[in-house]
């Protein structure tokens, strides 16, 4: 089956809201249909660690220094 959804995390230093965005997507019905893309700002708090971790990990990820918004 082909994805047909994105869903974009914008993430800096949010952990907690890093695993509890996973836990949504991974324990839906419909993860199949799904593509996680994690843009991460270069966060110290174990964020990138856990990413990199992850047994179903998202299509993409990058995680950089930036600006903010």
């Amino acid at each position: 089956m082909n994805k047909i959804l994105d869903i974009v995390t914008i993430n800096y230093n949010n952990l907690l809201g890093l695993k509890k965005t996973y836990a949504s997507i991974h324990l839906g019905e419909n993860k199949d249909w799904i593509n996680w893309i994690v843009i991460d700002g270069g966060s110290t708090d174990g964020s990138l660690e856990f990413i990199q971790n992850l047994t179903e990990a998202p299509l993409y990820w990058q995680s950089e220094p930036d600006n903010g918004i």
